[in-house]
């Protein structure tokens, strides 16, 4: 099997480099690489050429725009990222009877009420990240593509920043946290999404029938004020000096943080066709958070 893998350098393509290694040859290109395999999805149609010299089997798209409040102010770039290069891929896809595996977002929601989506609930995207990425994902199912489309929310990865990151870098300076507690999900692993990608590909290769949409998400729930404060208690259990102290994390609503793009109050995803379907067991947040913390901390 030979695999195009795009957006290596991201933090679920970083993971992705490894799981589909075991798979079979992984081309990986970025912005950089040379003549016909630059991957450069400002200008999605060149990916068009990339797909051809490589002819891979498999097309692994982990590039997008994911700067939530900057693609209010560039709509046009975050839309030649989420939407029109997805939909050249799975263009190129189609012509060459290859898979396509993308990763969307709990973002293409509206947040509204307090159950899980399912794939078959209605979309109602708040900000221009969700639209564009919604757009995307229509555009993959319009060419009739292979494909596996996994909406996710709020990844997280050892490498690079995240929230947990930012929070104990905040505990160490501050005596006092605030933070949101009026939105809900699931904080999930870049490397259980790679290891999750890499069982997909290989469960569904040869059955088309499992081509379709699917919530891809670690179990549980929680806020981020939750999540912060399971992040500050490790580091805490695990000897890291603090200056906050227990009980100074003070849960607040979004409003009390502005931001240029709206935020989904219900980020709840429902994973039952994807467990059904594939026989997967995801694991509870925490545990994925853990794992990165003790990474992290060296612990």
């Amino acid at each position: 099997m030979k695999i195009l893998l795009l957006g290596k350098n991201g933090q679920v393509g970083w993971e992705l480099q490894r799981s589909l290694a075991l798979l079979g040859e992984l081309v990986a290109p970025d912005f950089h690489s040379p003549g016909p395999l630059a991957a450069d999805f400002s200008r999605p149609e060149t990916l068009a050429a990339t797909v051809r010299a490589v002819a891979p089997d498999v097309i692994v798209n982990a590039a997008a725009h994911t700067a939530v409040d900057k693609a209010e102010s560039e709509p046009d770039l975050a839309r030649a990222l989420n939407a029109t290069a997805p939909g050249v891929l799975a263009r190129e896809a189609a012509a060459n009877g290859a898979w396509l595996m993308h990763y969307s977002t709990d973002y293409v929601f509206n947040g509204s009420g307090t159950q899980p989506w399912r794939e078959d609930s209605p979309t109602g995207p708040l900000n221009v990240y969700g639209r564009t990425k919604l757009e995307g994902e229509e555009l993959i199912r319009a060419s009739g593509c292979k494909h596996v489309i996994l909406r996710t929310s709020w990844v997280y990865g050892a490498r690079g920043g995240n929230f947990a990151k930012t929070m104990l870098k905040l505990a160490q300076e501050r005596e006092r946290l605030t933070v949101i507690n009026d939105q809900f999900g699931a904080p999930t692993g870049a490397d259980l999404l790679a290891d999750l990608t890499a069982h997909l590909l290989r469960a569904s290769r040869d059955r088309v029938d499992m081509s379709g949409t699917y919530h891809a998400a670690a179990a549980g729930e929680t806020t981020w004020h939750g999540y912060a404060t399971h992040v500050i208690e490790f580091a805490r259990a695990s000897g890291v000096a603090l200056k906050v102290s227990p009980g100074s994390i003070e849960p607040v609503a979004t409003s009390a943080f502005p931001t240029p793009a709206r935020r989904p109050h219900n980020s709840r995803l429902d994973t039952r066709r994807l467990r059904q379907t594939f026989g997967f067991q995801l694991p509870d947040w925490r545990n994925g958070v853990d794992r990165m913390l003790s990474e992290v901390l060296g612990r």
